[in-house]
């Protein structure tokens, strides 16, 4: 029994070591008390306690003297580590050390720092900025009609183009002291959203220039001259912008780049000065069609020394801008990606003087690295404002038509199967506008890259869910194009979204959990890091302190998993509370999983793609689910958003632990899967996601008009009169709520036979006369009927309409344009 019961106290006394944490004088203090009480108390005898002093008194001696723990262990495992360190190219460095960490390190190292979540300051609108929303964006609005854009035009208006340039859209970013708006991230992605809700088109064009654009790269980067030369220009819209990166051979994989410029005397103006010769093919560029900038990315090479450095010539992917109307640069030409201005740009042997470099001379071959810092704001705010305008107008739109729509005598938005979709819908828009205001709130701050490219991958595919959905409910009113259709141009946007400002299926696969692991684990980069300056000293350090954070991530991970996250401390009460714990619980999880990952595969996880994309989709779970709860906290935790709470925290757990058990059984060491699994899943998967009655409940919503749906659907813009397609379904909603209870009398009637006539108005003239409706109340019904008939039909063309659009889109030249 007393062994027994010594056992018993080890098992306990090293889980509570292990889920402490406690440090390494701690543990070798208790394994030395541990066995002296054994044998005080008579468990083992002095032979036995020889023996544990042999077995257990090496290690703690070795680890306890510096010296001999690197000798003996530190050594080795440094050895090993560079063994298995995986390469690094400079741009893959680059890329890493761009940007900051932010709130997803929390989430990634096990015990979240709660308060600090909920104390952060999310970014308020100024009264300025609000106003710009309001007034300035609204009347943009009110001036475009993206049918006509898209299909009639193939380009905004040029009332359109003037009223961009003379308000000072593409300006946003432009700090005040250069005569731009100076507005914060919020405020660019909620312009940006609201004129996405109107015209996909002009968004586009007015989020690059806020974007990857000259704009923001002098802003950051640019030296005073070259600010002063030409941010007043892009304030004020006498200067058109845009950046050219992407090209036949590269997407991307910018370190592919084969664009180059050579250092090297020219003369430029009249003058002989030192300078670049650049020689790109850029294509897919944005704005190229009507820029008057251009900035460029290239390789730089500097053959001759002219740079001053003998032992360089090599100077890596270098940032330029110049005028679009140097000599020797081709641009004008369109893709045809949509109505926005996008095409290619050539030029050959273009001399451009030296102090072209973004940042002056002293920044050649810092360009990856700008781009990197540029891109991931981009990424947390303009393809999110796309995605929010297209999910928000889906939402609002397909809660009003499954109102409306009747389909064998029933709203079809109360059909259960439609609920599934209309219940997606709304969950996605509530998880969706958290994730749009905590990152863009981020962006204000810092310039976090792990969290935008989470925010840039999983809201476009959210957007993709969301308007597949809505065209799936919509039916055939979705599919007929035409000025009626609210939801065709967002459904051909979707691939748009998906493609620009980095691929989604390389973000998922190789970006958000290969640069997350490194740049949010608290010991790896800087382990990287001494293993590269071959500093063992510094690495024992960090080796140490990495066990010791291993062991307690695993603890916590075991415990948490097998008793439910009970033992977890809630930062609130009420109904919030269980998600925290839950949250914390696949935090540990997910910390413990990477350290073994990392240790076992090191280099070889690089070419995982699969398993790192799921350990991605558990980290960017844990930071979506994380800003859920925020926003449900911001928000004064409101008893009309519990059940969209509820609804997306049930599935971002299930999808949690759908990750994790894909990534556990396809682990290729099975040794190791099997542990990781008792320690993350211990009592198997527990979260099936949303129950149907909390679908049937966010189906029900998304059709009734209230604060929430307002709040939810805010800052979109809907049309104010019939003659509009989101207007027609707003005032046909509108009425349908005030005659509901009326017209579904009549409606009833109709559906068992009680009235006569072939029409709506013979029938309604039976109604009166049998006394089913009064006058007033067939009036009422006959204005709704006639709207709503309205409201479902879709467009149809004149085969004169149709060649006429034909001929604009100029058919005859499109083999001419082939072969340019």
């Amino acid at each position: 029994m007393s062994v027994l019961l010594s056992l018993i106290v080890a098992v306990a006394a090293v889980w509570l070591m292990a889920y402490k944490g406690v440090s390494r004088v701690t543990w070798s203090a208790v394994t030395v008390v541990y066995f002296l009480g054994l044998a005080l108390f008579g468990v083992i005898g002095w032979v036995g306690l020889l023996i544990a002093a042999i077995i257990f008194g090496t290690p703690i001696v070795i680890f306890n003297s510096a010296s001999l723990r690197k000798q003996w262990v530190t050594k080795r495992v440094f050895a090993a580590f560079k063994r298995v360190l995986p390469p690094m190219s400079d741009t893959e460095r680059e890329a890493l050390e761009a940007g900051s960490t932010w709130w997803e390190t929390e989430m990634f190292r096990g015990k979240p720092d709660w308060s600090y979540l909920l104390n952060f300051q999310r970014t308020q609108l100024t009264a300025e900025e609000r106003s710009f929303i309001d007034n300035e964006t609204d009347t943009l609005c009110a001036m475009l009609d993206e049918w006509e854009i898209l299909n009639e035009r193939h380009d905004i208006p040029p009332e359109g183009w003037d009223y961009i340039r003379e308000n000072k859209f593409f300006a946003m970013l432009i700090p005040k002291a250069h005569g731009g708006l100076g507005f914060s991230a919020l405020a660019q992605s909620t312009v940006v959203a609201k004129i996405a809700s109107r015209s996909l088109t002009t968004a586009v064009t007015v989020m690059v220039p806020n974007s990857l654009g000259p704009g923001e790269l002098l802003v950051h980067y640019g030296t005073k001259a070259q600010q002063d030369k030409w941010l007043p220009g892009l304030a004020d819209g006498s200067q058109i912008p845009c950046f050219g990166l992407t090209g036949p051979e590269v997407g991307s994989d910018a370190g592919a780049l084969p664009d180059y410029g050579i250092v090297t005397r020219g003369e430029y103006n009249g003058e002989e000065v030192l300078g670049i010769k650049l020689t790109f093919s850029k294509r897919w560029i944005t704005l190229a069609p009507v820029a008057t900038v251009i900035g460029l990315a290239f390789k730089l090479h500097d053959p001759d020394h002219l740079l001053g450095d003998e032992n360089k010539t090599e100077y890596g992917i270098t940032c330029a801008l110049i005028s679009a109307d140097e000599p020797g640069v081709e641009i004008g030409k369109r893709h045809f990606p949509g109505a926005f201005m996008n095409g290619p740009i050539h030029g050959t042997d273009v001399f451009v003087p030296l102090d072209a470099i973004i940042g002056g001379p002293e920044r050649a071959g810092g360009g990856w690295r700008m781009l990197v810092e540029c891109l991931s704001a981009g990424r947390g705010i303009s393809l999110p404002a796309l995605s929010s305008a297209a999910s928000k107008l889906s939402y609002r739109m397909t809660g009003a038509w499954g109102r409306i729509r009747r389909q064998f005598k029933l709203p079809v938005g109360k059909f259960e199967g439609v609920q599934e979709a209309t219940a997606r819908i709304a969950g996605l828009n509530y998880k969706m506008e958290a994730a749009r205001i905590l990152t863009a709130s981020a962006v204000d701050e810092c310039t976090p890259s792990v969290v935008t490219a989470m925010a840039k991958y999983h809201m476009t595919e959210w957007m993709r869910t969301i308007v597949n959905d809505a065209m799936d409910v919509h039916g055939g009113r979705g599919i007929q194009q035409g000025p009626r259709n609210y939801l065709s141009s967002s459904y051909v946007s979707v691939p748009i979204a998906i493609t620009v400002e980095g691929a989604n299926i390389l973000t998922r696969s190789l970006m958000i959990f290969g640069q997350g692991a490194i740049r949010c684990h608290p010991y790896v980069f800087p382990e990287m890091e001494a293993a590269r300056k071959n500093d063992l000293d510094e690495f024992d350090d960090l080796l140490c302190g990495h066990i010791g954070f291993s062991v307690n991530r695993a603890a916590r991970a075991f415990t948490f998993g097998l008793f439910g996250s009970i033992l977890v401390e809630a930062p609130v009460i009420g109904e919030a509370a269980p998600y925290y714990r839950k949250l914390e619980r696949f935090s540990s999880a997910l910390a413990i999983c990477a350290d073994i990952t990392m240790g076992l595969l090191g280099g070889e996880l690089k070419r995982k793609e699969l398993l790192s994309a799921r350990l991605g989709d558990v980290l960017s779970e844990l930071y979506f689910a994380s800003a859920t709860l925020k926003y449900f906290h911001d928000e004064g935790e409101k008893g009309e958003d519990v059940d969209h709470l509820h609804y997306v925290m049930a599935e971002s757990l299930a999808n949690i632990e759908k990750a994790f058990d894909g990534f556990l059984r396809n682990f290729p060491n099975r040794g190791a899967a099997l542990l990781m699994r008792v320690l993350v899943l211990p009592t198997g998967r527990r979260h099936r996601g949303a129950s149907d009655a909390l679908v049937n409940k966010l189906g029900d919503a998304i059709m009734e008009p209230s604060a929430f749906r307002d709040r939810l659907s805010a800052d979109i813009y809907l049309g104010k009169n019939a003659d509009s397609a989101t207007g027609r379904m707003e005032q046909t909603f509108k009425k349908l709520i005030e005659v509901e209870p009326v017209y579904d009398k009549f409606f009833k009637a109709v559906a068992k036979g009680e009235l006569s006539g072939l029409t709506t108005d013979a029938r309604l003239a039976s109604a009166v006369e049998r006394g089913i409706l009064d006058k007033s109340e067939a009036e009422q019904v006959r204005v709704y009927d006639e709207m709503r008939y309205d409201a479902i039909l879709t467009d149809a063309f004149t085969p004169e309409y149709l060649a006429d659009m034909a001929h604009s889109a100029h058919v005859d030249d499109r083999a001419a344009s082939r072969v340019a």
